[in-house]
């Protein structure tokens, strides 16, 4: 649910698609708070079959999300497109809007579910696992969803405890839930790719995306939810290969 990104060159380098490498780049935030200066913020990637002579594809990855998510999507894109200048010029949204997201996401009550959680220090992994998910039930009765939350329980020094800063994302949630009202349009081809199971994008978020994004497709995946990629890779690839094709 990355809403906008301001591009950055990033250090070329050759690496083959077994390779593969993890990096930290500074990035600039969109906005400054309080007078002050925009500070950089340390931008971890992955770099897949790296050419310094050939524009990269690049994913990013939504809320609560981090850069495995794309492991094997990306490997295989890697391998099957590859990576021609002429196929990465152009935009790809899976399943999301340039709008104010729906209220009925209940990402606030996700946040809130998750700061409430307290693992015992002594906690192993699978039982932290079944603690988190047993507490997490009570508000989000998702098993998928639930599942997908689990994936950003870490171990740092012996303890589990969460990836992500939750104590940002509750005091700035209703920021990164809405999109900045844009005059500037893209003109390039982009796709909107939306999975037939979701509610992410709804019917009355079309004349904005076409207002924004004049070279729209809009093609649905059936029997997808959100995380399009995940439920159907096969036709997410085929998707994405044709688009950039």
């Amino acid at each position: 649910m990355l809403r906008w990104a301001s591009a950055w060159r990033l250090p070329h380098r050759s690496l083959g698609p077994s390779s593969p490498s993890f990096s930290r780049v500074p990035v600039a935030p969109s906005s400054s708070q309080g007078g002050t200066e925009p500070r950089p913020v340390p931008l971890s990637y992955r770099l897949l079959d790296g050419e310094a002579t050939r524009p990269p594809l690049v994913f990013l990855h939504g809320l609560f999300g981090c850069k495995t998510n794309f492991n094997s999507i990306a490997k295989a894109l890697a391998q099957q497109t590859g990576r021609r200048p002429e196929l990465v010029e152009r935009l790809i949204a899976v399943d999301i809007s340039p709008v104010e997201s729906p209220s009925s996401l209940n990402f606030p009550n996700y946040v809130a579910a998750m700061r409430a959680i307290d693992i015992p220090d002594e906690a192993s992994l699978s039982g932290a696992r079944k603690l988190v998910d047993e507490k997490l039930s009570c508000v989000i009765q998702s098993i998928s969803m639930r599942q997908f939350l689990l994936t950003n329980l870490v171990e740092v020094d012996g303890r589990f405890m969460w990836r992500v800063n939750l104590d940002a994302l509750a005091q700035h949630l209703d920021k990164i839930l809405n999109f900045p009202p844009r005059r500037e349009t893209y003109s390039g081809p982009s796709l909107f790719l939306l999975g037939g199971n979701s509610q992410f994008v709804l019917p009355s978020h079309h004349p904005e995306i076409r207002r924004l994004f004049p070279r729209a497709q809009m093609q649905t995946v059936p029997n997808a939810s959100h995380w399009v990629h995940s439920d159907c890779p096969q036709d997410f690839m085929a998707a994405v290969r044709d688009f950039l094709a």
